[in-house]
Formats: structure tokens, sequence, C-alpha cells
């Protein structure tokens, strides 16, 4: 069962968790995470202690001098970075007591993260709605356009999340790739592999040993020159069906048949860190949502109106 927060969600924003060491060479709770976020000014992290804005499970605020030791978990609300500007609007293309359904840009993420707090899907719809108790069902990386759903209300929270869970819900992208120099593969086709990620990797690795875990159907929609920043480069406009959900699945997938997605920086080659660039987004849109409704028991589709620039004209 999840761990219940002391905290509220303030101005769209939810509380850290941090677990805190029984024993160690710190004295208080205080000293503990200063040490533990080094990075930032012990005045500032000392003054939230100060101010009673760090608190345990049941809401009481640490002191200075609050004994490490004395509370296992602490909650606090992480400093506002100085956040880059992202281009775009999320597009609500759905609403109701239940869910909420979302155009997400590109360089958009889905929750905060990575240096991105207000500017994060789930922290603009929460301002946007005056609705705390948002949450997403799933997950689209930072670098993905299109559909993404969110739950409006704890009590059917549970329902919808367990259809992502079973693998009920049919998902469908679009990609579109720089056409290879060399043979086409083969259209429609299976990919399947093992892939594997640790937490804080930036990649997915393929294990050709080990049976796979991760099946993507890949069918043709179209060739011929880009329409995009790409003008005249002979392109593949895709449609992908993951039948599984592993960590850049469908970038790792198209990158290992020869078809590596426009614009990414991660496949089939890790690119050096660089800023976003706006006129050239990874061209990957998550096109679909399909399932039934499990309150309602009625079908549903969500369909993104969006489309990427790099497409065949």
């Amino acid at each position: 069962m999840a761990m219940r927060s002391p905290l509220p969600v303030r101005d769209g924003v939810g509380p850290t968790r941090l677990r805190v060491p029984r024993t160690g060479p710190w004295e208080t709770v205080a000293d503990y995470v200063v040490g533990r976020f080094a990075h930032i000014d012990p005045a500032i992290l000392r003054a939230r202690f100060e101010r009673g804005e760090v608190v345990d499970i049941d809401g009481t605020g640490l002191t200075l001098a609050t004994p490490l030791g004395a509370a296992d978990f602490i909650w606090y609300y992480r400093e506002p970075p100085v956040e880059a500007d992202i281009p775009g609007t999320e597009r609500i293309l759905h609403q109701d007591a239940d869910l909420v359904v979302i155009d997400k840009p590109h360089f958009l993420p889905t929750t905060p993260g990575g240096g991105f707090l207000v500017n994060s899907a789930l922290v603009r719809l929460r301002r946007r709605l005056d609705n705390p108790d948002l949450t997403p069902i799933h997950r689209l990386d930072r670098a993905t356009a299109g559909v993404l759903m969110f739950s409006a209300r704890p009590a059917t929270r549970g329902a919808y999340q367990s259809l992502f869970a079973a693998r009920t819900v049919e998902k469908v992208y679009e990609a579109v790739s720089a056409a290879p120099a060399g043979r086409m593969p083969e259209l429609p086709a299976v990919v399947r592999s093992h892939l594997t990620s640790t937490r804080g990797s930036l990649r997915a690795v393929e294990d050709r040993e080990r049976e796979p875990n991760s099946e993507t159907v890949v069918e043709l929609l179209g060739t011929g020159p880009s329409a995009g920043a790409h003008a005249g480069l002979p392109v593949v406009h895709t449609l992908l069906r993951p039948r599984t959900g592993r960590m850049h699945q469908l970038r790792a997938h198209l990158a290992s048949i020869g078809l590596g997605i426009l614009n990414d920086r991660f496949y089939p080659v890790l690119e050096d860190e660089s800023p976003d660039d706006p006129a050239r987004p990874l061209q990957l849109l998550a096109r679909e949502l399909r399932f039934t409704d499990p309150v309602s028991g009625a079908p549903r589709c969500f369909r993104t109106t969006l489309t990427l620039q790099e497409r065949p004209g």
C-alpha cells in the first residue's frame, strides 16, 4: 500500500519523500539532509527545518535538533528550479469525472524530474484544472508527443491503472525514420528482443542471449521525401503497436532494424548532451489509446490531433 503523504499538493506540486537512515555519522536528521544534498547551500536546507517545512509521517515539523533515528521518512517541498522554457501547450482531448486526456507536446515531461518541476504535464494540469488529485495513469518520454491519460479522482484510479498493468490497453504510435542507405527491412514485421534498463540509466540495453521480453509490431504507412526540417530526405513513416511496455522499447526496436527515429539522440548512437532544438523534435508520436472502460463498460478511443512534421509530403 502506498504511503500517504502528510503534506498536500501545493500549487500543483506534490511534496517529496525521503527515507532517512536510523544510524550513521550524523547527529541529527538535518545533518543527514545537508550531507545528502551537498550540492545545495546548507543554509537553505537548515532554513527549511527552522521554518517547520520538513515534517515526519504525522505532519509534525522537525527541528535542527531532531536526532537521527527519530523519523524513518521525511516530507518537504522542493525549491522550484530555474527552468528552461518549453514550447507548446498541452491540449485537452477529453475530460470527465474520472479521466483527463491530453495531447502532450514534445519536450514536456509527464511528471517533475530532471530539472523540470512546474514545466511538467502533471503540474501544468493540476494548476490549470485546480485538481490536486490528478495523477498520470501511464507515462510518455519527455521527447515523445501525443496522447497521455490522467486519473482525475482516487476512487476510480486503481481501475484504470489495472488496465495498463494487465496490458489490456491498445497503444498505437507513429514514427518517422531516415530511409536506410542499404536494404529496407521487410514490413510489416514483429520485432522481439530482451531489453533491460537500470535506475538512472539513459538507454535500454539489448541482450541477444536472453529470451525476448519485449515485442513491437511495425507496419509501413509510407515512404518518400520529408516535408519538414529535413526536407528532401528520404524517410520511412511507420505505425507501431507495442505489445509490451519496456523503457524506450519503440526507439530501440526501430533502431535495431535499421530505422532509427529521426532526431533521436539516444538510438542507435548516444549523442552528447545538448539543448533541446524545438525545430527538430523526436519523430515519435503516441497516436491512439483504445480500451474498455472499467467503470462504465463502454469502449473508449482517444486519438491525437498532432502530426509528425517529418512525415512524407
